[in-house]
């Protein structure tokens, strides 16, 4: 039952991360910047643990590009693909390993989030030179932090509260 449990809710994990990147493109301006792909995949390694948040992670990107052209396949969503998936396993394990309390919380998702942007500069710097194209520090301050600060924040504020709640309801397994 545990496995369907966590099976269904990395279905509805999957299905955030194709359809929040709908609403968050009503606003053009920072759309991007709200990293809405990010969160849910980010909450199902807290939920589920770090297999699924790094299958949930990998999919979601390359399938949205397949479905909805976006982001492009090359080198966007490949890319985002190897970064999600390091947000989605890290977060699971770091939350798994330490004590359930809000610092904790904290600690796995600034771990997650760290990962992840260090994931995707070593896929981005390789994809990039397999392309003729160059990777600079320049472009991944920019894509990393410069440009997600409104994201960034979203996700600081949002997740550790949303797990916090889950946990409290006792929706979380306590492993």
């Amino acid at each position: 039952m545990k496995n369907t449990k966590k099976l269904t809710l990395s279905a509805l994990f999957l299905a955030l991360g194709l359809v929040m990147p709908f609403l968050t493109m009503q606003i053009p301006e920072i759309g991007s910047m709200l990293l809405p792909m990010h969160i849910p995949v980010i909450v199902c390694g807290f939920v589920c643990g770090w297999k699924y948040g790094i299958i949930v992670g990998f999919i979601t990107p390359l399938l949205r590009s397949v479905m909805f052209g976006m982001p492009l396949m090359m080198p966007t969503a490949f890319c985002m693909a190897f970064e999600l998936a390091a947000y989605g396993a890290v977060a699971g394990i770091l939350y798994a390993a330490l004590k359930k309390t809000v610092v904790n919380t904290y600690i796995s998702l600034l771990g997650a989030m760290l990962a992840g942007r260090v994931v995707w500069a070593i896929v981005s710097f390789a994809v990039y030179a397999a392309m003729g194209s160059a990777f600079t520090i320049q472009i991944f301050l920019a894509g990393a932090f410069l440009n997600a600060i409104p994201g960034i924040v979203i996700q600081i504020v949002v997740i550790p509260v949303l797990i916090v709640v889950l946990r409290k309801a006792h929706l979380l397994d306590e492993e």
